[in-house]
């Protein structure tokens, strides 16, 4: 069955003094979140910026997609951490996405996650939306 999630901004003025609110309408399981140039170009002063949620996005993805393939492996998780980075530079935009995971899986060998992860950040619906985009890896065993 196919889904679709949904999110709207109400954005306040212009580009560099404007604001704006980010509402989670699908979910309702996070707040309405500010956002602003400065918190997207600068330093983030408690707002978010597209990037931080595509972060969210693709290392929630990614761990969905990691932990599936392990799993059909035969070598289930018992925990995956991973965090995104995605760099952004005014002027150019999203100059590159790096993912960082550890694992703990029992049974498994070093080279055998790093395949896994190399895979499931080839493969995950999030890294195949943003492939324009260069997106590098680092993942170990915990």
């Amino acid at each position: 069955m196919a889904t679709t999630r949904s999110a709207h901004t109400v954005w306040e003025g212009n580009l560099l003094e404007g604001s704006g609110v980010v509402n989670f309408d699908s979910s309702g399981a996070i707040e309405a979140q500010p956002v602003t140039w400065a918190s997207r170009s600068q330093d983030a002063n408690g707002k978010t910026s597209p990037e931080e949620l595509i972060a969210a996005a693709h290392s929630s993805c990614f761990s969905m997609a990691l932990s599936h393939a392990l799993d059909g492996a035969g070598t289930p998780p018992t925990k995956l951490v991973t965090s995104a980075d995605v760099s952004f530079q005014p002027g150019e935009g999203i100059t590159g996405i790096h993912l960082t995971v550890e694992g703990t899986v029992p049974g498994l060998d070093e080279d055998g996650f790093l395949a896994a992860a190399t895979d499931a950040k080839a493969n995950c619906p999030v890294s195949q939306a943003l492939k324009a985009v260069p997106i590098t890896l680092d993942a170990k065993l915990a």
